[in-house]
């Protein structure tokens, strides 16, 4: 092979517009591994760096492998990296969500406002994707056409069908993309994963999720549309989903609240049903119900502040998760899910979990069916009862993979697969019919309504 630099060769991936891909060339694994070697330093991109890209940001630069080479954002104070600059009204009413910021870097990055620019840098190796969910898939697929390994932060998609093109995009590619799903990295799931299916607790007929938090009375407000801060570029911001006056309890950080570019069960509902359909070895569900509505807080978001639903499959399982955000306090004696088997119940967080064991039910004659060692502690897998962050054991996998060129923890299809519960769920609560779900063909087939809530058509110029 005759010399060729860094930048000529990784040059090779062509441009990204908007909706248009120019002579993207891709770069096989074993060319790859030969620009980076294990002793390389990746160059990353981090498009989106407010409040969970900060964190992303920051967990990125512990690893002594990796160098900030560029920035994107459209919100400029998050870009230049200036809370001082960052609107007052953002820093009184949410400071917890507005990142610190003031990182010191040993290489001065260059700074992008639109990510397309970003991805025309043949500096960059991989990009680290943390935009609001409806710009996952356009950037994710950019990105992957651009020749850019990525990982992007969860919930993947904010439709079904833009997961679909994302898995469909990779695999006429050899990018390596990695999903922030953060259980996948977290050692308390990683043993639990191998030994629930192999039967610890018994066989599993039933898990449970919610997610609790109380927002009555006020919630994220009512509010009059306005001029937007005019260091944030509103437009951009609203990208492929249709125009509308901007609202300060939409951007920057409450479009979780709003249906058009988030939700909870995408929010919080795939951190758990991802937990759970992998512990439980499930793909997609045959049947899904919900019910639930703006049941208590009179506010402008458009989602369920009340939530249950149900998740039927092939292998006679049920999976239900619940959102409650006008009530609070714990549903389980410990955790944040439970597994219930016919040998016991498993309780499970990111620091440890315990196991509960089953008692004898009527006209049964058996004593214990786990033996005491297996529930008496609580189990953790660490002397101090904690666990390592599981997003540092994401961000380690991944980097470790864009050198090895082997699959990440959470895949793409993975990541596909577990965000689609979350869709499955809003379209479930929006129609109020059981809805019967094909997943081989990702349809409803009973319904067509259903079936016109997979995709959305984007707002011009952007395609998916």
């Amino acid at each position: 092979m005759s010399k060729t630099t860094r930048r000529e060769f990784i040059g090779k991936a062509g441009i990204v517009t908007a909706g248009v891909s120019l002579g993207v060339t891709a770069l096989n694994a074993a060319s790859y591994n030969r620009i980076i070697g294990a002793n390389d330093k990746i160059r990353m991109g981090f498009i989106g760096v407010g409040n969970r890209g900060s964190q992303l940001l920051k967990l990125f630069m512990d690893q002594p492998d990796q160098e900030v080479a560029s920035l994107c954002d459209i919100y400029d104070p998050y870009l230049q990296r200036d809370r001082s600059k960052v609107d007052q009204r953002y820093l009184s009413v949410m400071p917890g969500q507005i990142p610190k910021m003031g990182e010191k870097f040993p290489v001065k990055p260059v700074l992008y406002k639109d990510y397309r620019k970003l991805l025309q840098d043949k500096n960059i190796d991989a990009v680290c994707i943390a935009t609001p969910d409806h710009w996952h898939a356009l950037q994710t697929i950019d990105a992957i056409k651009a020749g850019k390994d990525v990982y992007v932060e969860k919930p993947l998609t904010n439709t079904l069908v833009e997961g679909r093109k994302m898995v469909e995009a990779q695999g006429k590619s050899d990018r390596i993309v990695a999903v922030g799903l953060n259980r996948r990295g977290n050692v308390v799931f990683q043993k639990l994963a191998s030994e629930i299916p192999q039967g610890k607790i018994g066989k599993v007929s039933v898990a449970r999720a919610a997610r609790v938090s109380n927002m009555a009375p006020d919630g994220i407000g009512k509010l009059k549309a306005e001029q937007p801060p005019r260091d944030l570029d509103w437009d951009m911001w609203l990208g492929p989903r249709a125009y509308r006056p901007y609202q300060y309890n939409i951007a920057p950080y409450m479009f979780r609240w709003w249906s058009e570019y988030s939700s909870q069960m995408g929010n919080w509902g795939v951190h758990y049903m991802d937990a759970i359909r992998w512990l439980m070895g499930e793909r997609a569900p045959v049947a899904i119900t919900a019910h639930g509505g703006k049941f208590i807080i009179d506010h402008d978001a458009d989602i369920p502040d009340t939530m249950q639903v149900t998740f039927e499959f092939a292998s006679k399982k049920i999976i239900s998760f619940a959102i409650y955000e006008a009530t609070s306090g714990d549903l389980f004696p410990y955790g944040e899910l439970e597994l219930r088997g016919t040998k016991g119940n498993v309780y499970a967080n990111e620091q440890g979990y315990r196991i509960i064991p089953a008692t004898k039910g009527q006209f049964q004659k058996w004593d214990k069916l786990i033996a005491e060692e297996e529930f008496k502690n609580p189990t953790t897998l660490l002397d101090d009862g904690s666990a390592p962050d599981s997003t540092s054991g994401l961000i380690r996998n991944f980097l470790d993979c864009v050198k090895s060129r082997k699959q990440p923890y959470c895949t793409l299809e993975e990541g596909h697969r577990s965000t689609s519960f979350a869709h499955l769920a809003n379209i479930a609560v929006a129609t109020q019919q059981k809805l019967l779900w094909d997943a081989d063909k990702e349809r409803f087939t009973n319904s067509d309504v259903a079936n016109s809530m997979l995709q959305y058509e984007y707002r011009s110029p952007w395609k998916l």
